[in-house]
């Protein structure tokens, strides 16, 4: 089940930052941008997060900032629901979404490029543990 973020999701989402990133979120980070000008999606299996993506808005242009699911839940379609969740988005008030990847990580850019999105450039070293450049893909209204 997808589900929006509510108080309290920052701790169930800090835990999947720790199994999934190098350099994970906080808690409080998470809280922050939930209270700023990032949406969270959840994706709930069983009562339990399994995964999320986090969707930051700045105007009428989209950015995915994150998107994780637990290790024992891969492989399943969540990273797909969830990002087609956030291209509802694009559909209703945003031009574009764009996201960073890392270079060498070819399961995520096949997923992105069979949902839509191209490369759009290199941000060169984006990614400091270990360092790495990040492919830019964005997909457009």
């Amino acid at each position: 089940m997808i589900r929006y973020f509510k108080a309290g999701d920052e701790k169930a989402i800090a835990e999947i930052e720790k199994e999934c990133f190098l350099e994970p979120w906080s808690e409080q980070a998470v809280l922050d941008s939930a209270n700023l000008d990032c949406v969270f999606v959840l994706f709930e299996k069983d009562g339990q997060v399994v995964g999320y993506a986090g969707l930051q808005i700045v105007l009428d242009e989209g950015y995915i900032t994150n998107i994780a699911v637990k290790k024992a839940f891969r492989k399943q379609g969540i990273a797909t629901a969830l990002i087609n969740e956030l291209l509802k988005f694009l559909n209703d008030k945003l031009s574009f979404i764009s996201l960073e990847v890392r270079a060498s990580n070819s399961a995520a850019i096949k997923l992105y490029k069979l949902l839509g999105f191209t490369k759009a450039g290199i941000r060169k070293n984006f990614y400091s543990a270990p360092k790495e450049d990040a492919l830019i893909m964005t997909k457009r209204r």
